[in-house]
């Protein structure tokens, strides 16, 4: 039975985790934000050409607590499984429209920011995380630019937040909790470069167990 938290009635919905993929009503495409660092770094990967694939294996769970197990619980629930950031937002949204043009026919869309893990322990509890609503904002964003713009309150609310605060999303990358993470760990480089806003143009699509250009 629908349920008032599953965001049914939306074309474009918004939750957090793996709890929030299943909250959510199905959905054609998952979009699986997980900007510092997942999916930053497999659209990267893809983008330099030196990897045709990126498997969604061991490694890919080691490297991220938490978007890869989102990705991969996506992609049993047999939608099209789509990573996206703030690199890549703009060409996010036109993969979406491609895809529903393709389609002939309305695709919803659920995009799911992954959040922080405070450990590795699956039970552990899911921490907001502001480049991930920075992220989920800026795919939002973008979808509306291109008229796809019935959306749930959840992620207006996010593509709003994104707007007002794109002028300072180099400083919030940095001054968040998960940036001053990776900066203390010497990756300074990485952060401003997961800030930059449509430098991307490649969309990682999970297909057969591993993410290619879409």
């Amino acid at each position: 039975m629908p349920s008032p938290f599953d965001q049914h009635r939306y074309q474009v919905r918004l939750e957090w985790g793996i709890d929030g993929l299943v909250r959510l009503a199905p959905a054609d495409i998952v979009v699986v934000v997980d900007v510092l660092r997942f999916s930053t770094t497999v659209a990267a990967a893809l983008e330099t050409g030196s990897v045709t694939g990126v498997a969604l294996d061991a490694s890919a769970h080691e490297v991220s607590l938490n978007g890869a197990a989102v990705a991969e619980a996506a992609a049993r629930t047999g939608s099209v499984v789509l990573l996206g950031c703030l690199r890549n937002a703009a060409a996010v949204a036109a993969a979406v429209l491609a895809e529903q043009q393709r389609r002939g026919a309305r695709t919803s869309v659920s995009i799911i920011a992954a959040g922080e893990l405070a450990s590795r322990d699956e039970l552990a509890p899911l921490r907001f995380a502001v480049e991930d609503h920075l992220g989920a904002g800026a795919i939002v964003d973008a979808l509306g630019a291109l008229g796809i713009d019935h959306t749930a309150p959840e992620a207006a609310a996010a593509g709003e937040a994104f707007r007002g605060l794109r002028g300072a999303v180099r400083h919030l990358l940095t001054a968040s909790g998960s940036g001053q993470e990776l900066i203390d760990h010497g990756r300074r480089d990485e952060v401003l470069a997961a800030a930059a806003v449509d430098a991307a143009s490649v969309v990682p699509v999970l297909r057969d167990g591993a993410f290619a250009a879409f």
